[in-house]
């Protein structure tokens, strides 16, 4: 399959700006991939697809406050720093991207809060808009990070163009969120109410968690007509024992297993076993699904209504079926469902 077969047409009105205003009131697409249905629901209504003993495996991973926004000494020239992963803590070294990419080089100084109490030194160059920096601050590094935290923004995606209102700080973020490590939300968790989940287990159903640290490579365009070639960014990726009890339990006894979004989809993917079952893991995936693959762990999925050529919409098609996923999208456009992180889901049956 090629680049263009992902394309798709989506009218602006029906892009997300803002959450839905309960958590598990946005709406529910159910597509049945063995006759081919697709009904409408609320994301509550999820609860009814489950049964004791089938498994949620979610992605515990949590969104750190990523977008910092500094000046350039001498000029003052406001600049963007997107803090996309730590490289040493002690010497305090980051992987940014930067925007305007064009006026910084390696040597330039940023500084960030009114009393410029935060430095930064851009000593590396890794990609156009890419660099690394070193941080220049006096204190522990607990309090480096406080100061970090104090002054980013919750990483709005690009498409969404309004500024950041205190709301998002808790929205873009799942309500089981723990472990902190994203540049962007795993963005079908956040549908999640804590009545909904304490619903579920009460009914017996078994949560999973697992985390992956989604980067900005989940995002980055696909240039490359031929899907082969093109190559995902590495993100951090943990599975627990605990977790692959869970879920190899629920294999053998043939239960429901559903993948919460692309990201715990990609990881369960990136570790599988001889067996066709799921082990533990701790390191890096840059896992690339397209169609055609065949799924080894998820027999479901929840996810989110995707942008147009990019590798999440991809990786629905290769497990809903490509022609199942274009009539899906085109109901929702029809339906006017609400589309990308702030939008409605989908259930895949």
């Amino acid at each position: 399959m090629k680049l263009s077969d992902f394309n798709y047409e989506l009218p602006k009105n029906l892009l997300a700006e803002f959450p839905s205003e309960n958590r598990d009131e946005s709406r529910l697409m159910v597509i049945n991939r063995k006759d081919g249905t697709i009904k409408h629901h609320q994301f509550k209504d999820l609860i009814n697809f489950f049964e004791e003993e089938d498994v949620l495996i979610i992605n515990n991973t949590k969104v750190f406050p990523a977008r910092l926004y500094g000046n350039k000494e001498k000029t003052g020239a406001r600049i963007e720093v997107f803090l996309l992963r730590e490289l040493n803590k002690e010497q305090r070294l980051w992987d940014v991207l930067v925007d305007p990419a064009r006026k910084i080089r390696i040597g330039n100084k940023l500084y960030f809060g009114d009393d410029d109490s935060l430095v930064a030194e851009v000593i590396d160059n890794t990609t156009s808009r890419g660099r690394t920096l070193r941080f220049l601050f006096d204190g522990t590094y607990e309090q480096f990070r406080t100061k970090l935290t104090g002054l980013g923004e919750t990483p709005l995606p690009k498409y969404i163009k309004r500024e950041p209102i205190p709301e998002d700080k808790e929205r873009y973020q799942t309500i089981y969120a723990k472990n902190e490590g994203a540049v962007a939300a795993p963005t079908a968790g956040l549908h999640f109410s804590k009545h909904l989940l304490k619903k579920m287990e009460i009914k017996g159903v078994n949560i999973a968690e697992i985390t992956l640290h989604v980067g900005l490579g989940t995002f980055n365009p696909v240039e490359v007509e031929d899907l082969s070639k093109h190559k995902m960014d590495s993100e951090e990726l943990i599975i627990s024992h605990e977790a692959t009890d869970i879920v190899n339990e629920s294999i053998r006894k043939k239960k429901r297993i559903c993948a919460v979004g692309t990201t715990v989809m990609r990881g369960l993917e990136s570790s599988v076993s001889s067996m066709n079952t799921l082990n533990t893991y701790n390191g890096w995936t840059h896992k690339f699904i397209f169609p055609p693959h065949d799924f080894a762990i998820a027999n479901s999925m929840v996810t989110n209504f995707h942008t147009p050529k990019s590798t999440l919409l991809m990786m629905v098609s290769a497990f809903a079926g490509n022609e199942l996923t274009k009539e899906a999208y085109n109901e929702a456009i029809k339906k006017k469902y609400k589309f990308y992180s702030y939008g409605d889901a989908m259930l895949i049956l």
